[in-house]
């Protein structure tokens, strides 16, 4: 439960008086209902209408000038009051329903925005070691689940606080029948807690179980083309086929768990019911208003002890969500990029003018590992100068230009931006002032100009087409249907591969970047189209740094610079026609192997 209360003192801090004034609504409505049912046969007893009996009912002096009413004046007006309880209290009860939404809803905002900003602010490194579907399943599937668990929790609060009024009543009414009431609920609580115990398990079993189909689900649909063409449609319905059976396993344990409670807590109520009454008859010869008054006590008091017991199952199995959500939140904390300059609107990007340097770095993924993905790496990258980095695969290419990027820190030496280390308050600006193209381009599911303006909101007409054109897409855009306002799918799917590259690098350069990263940025392009992208970096180069990583070793000819990797080591640097010439050297042998495949 500690890991619950973390989270309501949040919605606490949040909410502040609202939900102080949502409480005291909820003990008002719990006295008013009360005190509509509960007073009702004494009230009328005192009108003079006995309901069964001659029971002289309870006296209740507050209202003793009923009974010097006539009849008819005096059930009008116990009636009438009735009326006007249960008025008050419905009226503040939708009051309380409201506002109640209202404090839900701020706080579910509030708590989606702090735990996806906390996945924003971690860094790269962080989500190298996560699998996105989990935590896809963590902003959805469990965050509602924990947003739920708050709610049955004020559930609890508003249930505890009307049982104590309920309580309270019945204590004024009959001391007696409420204690022996109370005993008897103490004693089911402790044969209950098993009940609790197993809601715990199923709701461990549960996050696990969703945790395990959106994985599958999303692996399975970014991969929907190697299904079709392997024909592995069969064995995915196979797969989900044995899974939804352990979920209606799952859901069938949960229900039966449930209604197991819920029977014992119905069961023991009519049996006890059944008790209390032959004893009140039998043994204290209760008659008319008080034997009423008996069945009205335990009715309404035993339920309360139902749902009580019922909201500490939900909140039982929802607590591992909870755990999960603290853990996730405390694992962004951790790995949290920490700037000075992230509270600020504007961020000024860093101008390059000297260029990059690598300084005795050392990295690797993880530190317990023996092996280093790079080592005692120094080189410099001049600024306004293009830089190829090439290398087997594996060689420690894209983990250098993630450390270059400042996506990741060093493990040792550091990385440094005319002469100041990339972290801290320099961090921002510096990212800010970079443009990168991936391998695999990732599009949004948006328009191409939605597309464009994500990196530049600010941008104009002819900004856009200036970056189409130096990416060699704007003829084909002009072709499509809505031109630069055609939606192009999920990932971009609804073009081609090579379309997709040169969007994503108009992208990257629509902000003018100070440094332009490349990997393998035109592998996806024909030859006529690549050329015009080489003509167009070897124009850019002077104005912008350009780090390249090249698989194709022919694209990068025009490098100024070209550094060669080879386990986590820069074995070589040069110019391309110098690499070349050096027979036995890395570069030497790669640009064979290239040479025989083609």
């Amino acid at each position: 439960m500690q890991v619950i209360i973390y989270y309501v003192r949040q919605l606490l801090h949040l909410s502040g008086i609202k939900l102080y004034l949502n409480m005291f609504g909820m003990v008002i409505s719990g006295l008013l209902e009360s005190s509509a049912i509960l007073l009702l046969v004494p009230m009328l007893a005192m009108a003079g209408i006995q309901l069964g009996g001659t029971g002289a009912g309870y006296n209740l002096p507050m209202f003793g000038f009923i009974t010097e009413l006539p009849q008819s004046t005096a059930l009008l007006l116990v009636l009438g009051v009735y009326i006007l309880i249960a008025l008050c209290q419905n009226v503040i009860s939708r009051s309380v329903a409201i506002r109640n939404v209202e404090i839900q809803q701020n706080y579910g905002r509030k708590l989606r925005y702090e735990v996806y900003g906390a996945l924003l602010r971690a860094e790269w490194s962080f989500f190298l070691k996560k699998r996105t579907s989990d935590l896809i399943n963590m902003m959805t599937t469990e965050l509602a689940r924990v947003l739920a668990g708050i709610s049955s929790f004020l559930q609890f609060i508003t249930s505890l606080l009307f049982t104590l009024v309920q309580i309270g009543f019945a204590f004024w009414l009959s001391p007696k029948m409420t204690l022996s009431v109370l005993v008897c609920a103490v004693l089911l609580s402790v044969f209950s807690r098993r009940f609790i115990r197993k809601a715990r398990m199923l709701g461990s079993r549960s996050s696990l179980l969703g945790k395990i189909y959106l994985g599958g689900i999303t692996d399975q649909l970014n991969g929907i083309k190697d299904i079709k063409s392997n024909n592995l449609e069969l064995s995915r319905l196979n797969w989900l086929h044995d899974f939804t059976g352990e979920v209606k396993q799952e859901q069938l344990d949960y229900t039966r768990m449930r209604s197991n409670s819920q029977l014992l807590y119905k069961m023991s109520s009519t049996l006890l019911i059944a008790v209390f009454i032959f004893v009140s008859f039998k043994f204290m010869h209760a008659e008319g208003p008080n034997l009423l008054l008996v069945i009205l006590i335990f009715a309404r008091l035993w339920p309360t002890f139902a749902t009580l017991q019922s909201l500490m199952e939900q909140l039982s199995s929802v607590l591992p969500s909870f755990k999960q959500l603290q853990q996730l939140q405390e694992e962004c904390l951790q790995a949290a990029e920490r700037s000075e300059e992230e509270g600020k609107q504007h961020i000024v990007p860093l101008t390059l003018k000297l260029g990059l340097e690598a300084r005795n770095v050392d990295f690797r993924y993880h530190p317990q590992e023996s092996h280093y993905s790079l080592q005692q790496v120094n080189v410099f990258i001049p600024a306004n100068r293009m830089t190829a980095v090439v290398g087997r695969s594996g060689a420690g290419k894209s983990t250098l230009v993630d450390l270059l990027m400042g996506l990741m820190q060093p493990e040792s030496g550091e990385i440094l931006a005319d002469g100041k280390p990339i972290s801290g308050e320099q961090l921002l600006p510096y990212r800010r002032s970079i443009g990168y193209v991936a391998q695999d381009p990732f599009l949004y599911n948006a328009t191409i100009r939605e597309n464009l303006t994500m990196i530049k909101p600010d941008a104009s007409e002819e900004e856009l087409w200036e970056a189409l054109e130096f990416a060699s897409s704007a003829e084909f855009v002009r072709a499509l249907p809505q031109g630069i306002d055609t939606l192009i799918g999920d990932r971009g799917i609804r073009l081609s591969g090579g379309e997709r590259q040169r969007l994503v690098l108009a992208r990257a350069i629509i902000r003018k970047p100070s440094i332009l990263v490349l990997d393998e940025a035109t592998s996806a392009l024909d030859t006529e189209n690549e050329k015009k992208i080489q003509e167009a970096l070897d124009r850019l180069k002077h104005s912008v740094t350009i780090i390249v990583i090249a698989h194709r070793l022919s694209t990068i000819r025009g490098a100024d610079q070209i550094l060669v990797i080879d386990d986590g080591h820069v074995v070589q640097q040069g110019l391309y026609s110098g690499l070349a010439l050096e027979k036995g050297g890395m570069f030497s042998r790669l640009l064979s192997s290239q040479d025989e495949a083609m």
